[in-house]
């Protein structure tokens, strides 16, 4: 691919609330101090050790989960990210687990060279899988793996499914800024599902140059009406449907997503 394929859009933040959440142990559904849906086996908050730093998340996998989806949040976010913690209830709803971590610490985070640095972010991802992998040893079973990413985010997961040393079933790309990580188009080997609401225009415009240098398993599903958040009525609906549907036909399909590292020692 042409070096200077993409243009490059400005900033795209998405600012959310501070928000906090208590520290938990693990937890099995049937203790009622949990605060897991009813759904939910496993609940924790968890600390991601990485170059130096501690980057804390929320790990919840719902009873016979069928894979855990590893999210990355866009410029200006964090693992409280509104918008991402409502897909992951729908996808917990559909037994689906997710990892939602902080990709920076609060200090990095001021930084905005940092909030922008994808190959940090990407090496945080990479991180993260290494993490969750060894985390997960302890089930007795393989369990798929995928990545969700929203804006700046989503190019992250494209570079960290081209790097990881283990297998990704596929990535889910939301409002993604995937010019970001077109130096790795030709690596990602992942189906990839690029979600763009049809008033995101610029967005939408990048996603389609990517789409054709990306795996020939790539599709593009555009949400009518929504600009870049997605905060119309219905839209993250859409957004957490599209993907369930996508990650669960990637994760039945072995061996390309499956976390062997801890296990198969």
């Amino acid at each position: 691919m042409r070096a200077g394929r993409f243009r490059t859009l400005g900033t795209i933040p998405e600012v959310v609330p501070s928000m906090s959440i208590r520290s938990a142990p693990w937890r099995k559904s049937n203790d009622p101090a949990s605060k897991m849906t009813a759904l939910s086996e496993i609940y924790e908050e968890v600390s991601i050790e990485t170059d130096g730093v501690r980057l804390p998340g929320t790990l919840t996998i719902p009873s016979q989960a069928t894979g855990v989806v590893v999210f990355a949040h866009g410029s200006g976010s964090s693992r409280f990210s509104p918008r991402n913690n409502q897909v992951a209830q729908i996808f917990h709803s559909q037994g689906v687990g997710t990892l939602l971590f902080d990709l920076l610490t609060e200090r990095e985070a001021r930084d905005r060279r940092n909030v922008f640095d994808i190959e940090l972010l990407a090496a945080r991802l990479v991180a993260a899988t290494d993490w969750l992998i060894e985390h997960l040893a302890f089930l007795g079973r393989p369990i798929p793996l995928a990545y969700f990413g929203a804006s700046t985010g989503a190019a992250a997961t494209l570079i960290a499914a081209a790097r990881t040393t283990h297998p990704i079933a596929s990535v889910v790309s939301r409002g993604g800024r995937v010019d970001l990580a077109q130096a790795t188009f030709n690596a990602v080997r992942c189906p990839c599902l690029l979600i763009v609401g049809s008033e995101d225009t610029e967005v939408l415009k990048l996603n389609q140059l990517a789409a054709p240098f990306l795996p020939l398993e790539t599709e593009i599903k555009v949400i009518q009406g929504a600009t870049h958040l997605f905060e119309e009525s219905g839209a993250l609906e859409k957004v957490a449907n599209f993907s369930t549907e996508w990650f669960t036909r990637y994760f039945s399909q072995p061996p390309s997503g499956l976390l062997r590292g801890a296990l198969e020692r």
